[in-house]
C-alpha cells in the first residue's frame, strides 16, 4: 500500500504531512480545546498527584473517610428496625386504599385491590439512650445503639434493583454518572500515595441482583477516580505481579520509559486520559508492597478477629471485608465501598433474612467497635442501608414464608461515628410503616450531608461535561442539619 497521496495538481504529499481530527483542533483556532485541557492539567499537577481539586475543604471536615456498608437488594425495614405492632394487630387485613394513595406498584404484588397486611414475626426490644427498637435478628447492632444515628424516614423515586441502587451510588437513576467514592477522589484526592483512594469489596458468593461496575466507575471523571475492586483471592488486584522472569528493577525501567513515551504524547495532544493512564501505571506498581500489607491479618491480635465473628478468616465473607474496610481506612483510604448481595426477599423472608442478619450484624458492630477502641471512629463515616425497603403488605399468600415487595416511600438506614449525632433516631414513618410522618431524607439529601460531613459543599464539587456543570446531587438536595453532631 503506497504511504502517499495524490492531489488533485498531480502533486504527491507524504502522509506524514497529514494531521488528524485531534491533531487539528489542537493546532489551529489557536488550540483553544488543547489549551483549557492543558490548563486543567496544570492546575492537578500545581495541586500533587494525589491532591484533589479542591485543595482545600469549603467547610471544616468532621470525618476523612467513609466506610460505606451497603446492603443490595432492599432489606426489610419493617424487620430489622421499624418496629410497627399496628401490623401484627391487623395481620392479614387489606392495606387501606388512603394509605396506599394511590402508589405504583410493581407487577409482582399480584392483586393490588385485596393485599393482605403483614406483621413481622421477629420480636423487637428498646435499646440505647434514644430507645431505639430493634429486631432480635441485630443483637450485636442493638448493642452499639448509642454510637448509631438511625434514619428511619428515607426515600425514593425507585422502584426497581438497578435504578435504584445506582441511584444511591452515583446520585443519578442512570448508569454512567461518577460514583460517590470517584466524587470523593476527584475533590479530595489520597491520603496515601501507596494506596487507592476508593477501594470496592464485594461478599463472595452470594446471589440476588448483580452488581455492575458502573456502580464504582467514575463515569465522566477521569479514570484514576474509579474505584479498585478487591478480590477475595491470593491476588486482591489483578497483574500487580511481575510475570515470571521479570524483575522488579526490570519493571521499574519498562515502566520509566513507558512513562517518557506517554510524556512526549501528552506534548503534542493534552489528554486526561494520557495523565490518567500514567497514574494507574505508577499506582499499580506502588501497590506490589502496599496491598500484601494492607490486606494481610496475620498481625490481628485475637481480640481484635473476635469482635468480627467467627467468618473473618474466610475470604471473601462480609466479616473478613468489615475487617479489610478497618484495615484499608487506618491506611488512609478515603472511600471504602462494600456490598452485600441478597436482600431481595419477594419470598421466603422469615428465614432468608434471619441468615443474611447472621452474615452481617455481628461484623458492622465489630467494625464500630474496632475503629472507636483505636480512635478512628471520630473522623471515620460508616453508613448502613440498601436501595429501598420492603412492603408492609404480604407478597403473594400469607404463610410462614412470606415475602414483602419493593417499597422506596419510606426505609431505614444508619450512620456512625464521623461527625454524626450520636445515639439518634431521625425521622418518623406512619403507624403502617408505609409513608414518611416526619422529616423525610432524600438520596440527594444524604448525599449532601455525607460530603458536607467531610466538608464539602455539595453545590460547589462541581465538574463541566458536554456544556453542563454536573455533581453528585444534581441540581437538588440539603444538609440535613438534624443528622449532624
Amino acid at each position: 500500500m503506497k504511504s502517499e497521496r495524490t492531489l488533485p495538481n498531480g502533486v504527491e504529499v507524504p502522509s506524514h504531512h497529514f494531521i488528524n481530527r485531534r491533531q487539528l483542533l489542537n493546532r489551529f483556532g489557536l488550540g483553544l480545546g488543547g489549551v483549557a485541557l492543558a490548563e486543567m492539567l496544570g492546575r492537578e499537577q500545581a495541586l500533587g498527584a494525589d491532591a484533589g481539586i479542591l485543595g482545600a475543604p469549603h467547610v471544616p471536615p468532621k470525618a476523612k473517610r467513609i466506610i460505606y456498608l451497603f446492603m443490595s437488594g432492599g432489606p426489610s425495614h419493617l424487620d430489622l428496625y421499624d418496629y410497627k405492632p399496628l401490623l401484627n394487630k391487623r395481620h392479614g387485613e387489606k392495606l387501606p386504599d388512603s394509605v396506599r394513595g394511590g402508589q405504583r406498584l410493581t407487577g409482582m404484588s399480584g392483586n393490588q385491590s385485596s393485599i393482605p397486611m403483614v406483621g413481622s414475626p421477629f420480636k423487637f426490644t428498646q435499646h440505647g439512650q434514644a430507645g431505639g427498637w430493634y429486631s432480635e435478628l441485630l443483637p450485636h447492632t442493638a448493642s452499639v445503639a448509642d454510637e448509631l444515628c438511625v434514619v428511619k424516614s428515607m426515600f425514593t423515586e425507585s422502584i426497581n434493583h438497578g435504578p435504584g441502587v445506582t441511584f444511591f451510588q452515583t446520585g443519578s437513576q442512570i448508569a454512567g454518572r461518577p460514583s460517590m467514592g470517584a466524587w470523593l477522589s476527584y475533590g479530595l484526592g489520597a491520603q496515601n500515595e501507596n494506596l487507592p483512594s476508593f477501594t470496592v469489596l464485594i461478599t463472595k458468593g452470594k446471589g440476588g441482583q448483580p452488581l455492575g461496575a458502573h456502580l464504582w466507575g467514575s463515569g465522566f471523571l477521569p479514570t484514576k477516580h474509579q474505584g479498585v475492586l478487591f478480590r477475595a483471592a491470593k491476588d486482591p488486584v489483578l497483574y500487580l505481579g511481575n510475570p515470571e522472569g521479570i524483575s522488579g528493577d526490570s519493571r521499574r525501567m519498562m515502566l520509566d520509559r513507558l512513562k517518557e513515551l506517554h510524556l512526549h504524547q501528552l506534548e503534542g495532544t493534552p489528554d486526561a486520559e494520557i495523565s490518567s493512564r500514567i497514574d494507574h501505571y505508577e499506582m499499580a506498581y506502588r501497590m506490589q508492597s502496599s496491598i500484601p500489607e494492607a490486606t494481610g491479618i496475620e498481625d490481628e491480635p485475637q481480640h481484635v478477629l473476635d469482635l468480627y465473628g467467627e467468618d473473618v478468616k474466610t475470604p471473601g465473607t462480609f466479616a473478613a471485608n468489615c475487617l479489610q474496610a478497618r484495615r484499608l481506612a487506618e491506611r488512609g483510604v478515603r472511600f471504602i465501598q462494600l456490598y452485600h448481595q441478597d436482600w431481595d426477599h419477594h419470598g421466603g423472608l422469615p428465614g432468608n433474612i434471619r441468615k443474611l442478619a447472621k452474615e452481617t450484624d455481628q461484623a458492622s458492630a465489630g467494625l464500630i467497635k474496632d475503629l472507636k477502641q483505636r480512635g478512628l471512629l471520630d473522623d471515620t463515616l460508616v453508613v448502613w442501608g440498601g436501595e429501598f425497603g420492603r412492603t408492609n403488605y404480604c407478597q403473594g399468600k400469607i404463610s410462614e414464608n412470606f415475602g414483602r415487595d419493593h417499597h422506596p416511600r419510606c426505609f431505614t438506614a444508619w450512620m456512625a461515628g464521623g461527625g454524626v449525632e450520636a445515639g439518634s433516631i431521625y425521622g418518623e414513618t406512619d403507624e403502617f410503616g408505609y409513608n414518611v410522618l416526619k422529616d423525610g431524607v432524600h438520596i440527594h439529601d444524604f448525599h449532601a450531608t455525607l460530603l458536607h460531613l467531610l466538608g464539602i459543599d455539595h453545590e460547589r464539587l462541581t465538574y463541566k461535561f458536554q456544556g453542563r456543570r454536573y455533581r453528585l446531587t444534581d441540581v437538588h438536595g440539603h444538609v440535613v442539619k438534624g443528622l449532624l453532631a
